[in-house]
């Protein structure tokens, strides 16, 4: 079965626009993880607009399930990840000043750089991911940089899900199928909801986690969170 990784920004959002420690990050995250998520998310930018770097450090000591710390690789980034030593790494390759996660990398361009990261990664055998859209050539490279995984970025499928959804999958699919032979495992993450996930996860070989947030938190405004975990859980089997 496909792992739940619930992304927690969100809720960071939601506390740090009042201060204080309402609702209490790691709290919720607990609380996610006793409902049955299989991991934990979060993506600390360098505003810390939503999840703070103490946050993470928070969490490491308490959470029970995977822990998976996305973001792009500053120096300060760098050295979160090795003082924390979640059990992965998700690298994207987001600018300071964008609202959301947009695009893949673009690994040729970024090679030499990626590689490097990931080595210092792989020596605090940290398992690393490269988020990417899903051009094969692209992930092929993928190989060459030493990551483990790749997360598909899947907000053209989620888009296009409503409207042709065997053709907003295509692209998906040949890219795990790729991913797959060359020895990479498979995540996927970016607008996947109640709606759409469970056709994405039945068409996309070897699919080994999402990560969701953004939906699956505005769900649990509706139908709490414990029930919205089950939810998702029960579009994964």
């Amino acid at each position: 079965m496909t792992k739940l990784s619930v992304n927690i920004n969100k809720i960071a959002t939601l506390r740090n626009a009042r201060g204080g420690n309402i609702p209490d990050v790691v709290k919720f995250a607990l609380d996610c993880e006793r409902f049955g998520a299989q991991g934990i998310t979060v993506h600390p930018r360098p505003d810390q607009r939503h999840i703070r770097f103490q946050d993470v450090l928070d969490l490491r000591s308490v959470l029970t399930t995977e822990f998976n710390i996305e973001g792009y690789p500053t120096d300060d980034f760098i050295s979160l990840v090795l003082k924390v030593k979640p059990a992965q790494v998700t690298l994207v390759p987001d600018p300071p000043d964008v609202l959301t996660s947009n695009a893949g990398w673009q690994i040729k361009k970024h090679f030499a750089f990626l590689k490097e990261v990931i080595a210092v990664f792989n020596s605090a055998n940290i398992r690393t991911s490269l988020f990417v859209d899903v051009d094969i050539e692209n992930i092929s490279d993928a190989t060459q940089t030493g990551t483990n995984r790749i997360e598909l970025y899947t907000e053209s499928y989620a888009k296009n899900y409503l409207s042709n959804r065997e053709v907003a999958v295509e692209g998906f699919k040949k890219a795990a199928i790729r991913a797959n032979e060359v020895g990479l495992g498979v995540n996927a993450g970016h607008d996947l909801s109640l709606e759409n996930l469970h056709y994405f996860s039945k068409n996309v070989p070897g699919l080994l986690e999402v990560s969701i947030g953004h939906a699956l938190i505005s769900d649990a405004l509706y139908l709490g969170i414990e029930n919205t975990i089950q939810l998702y859980l029960r579009e994964l089997k």
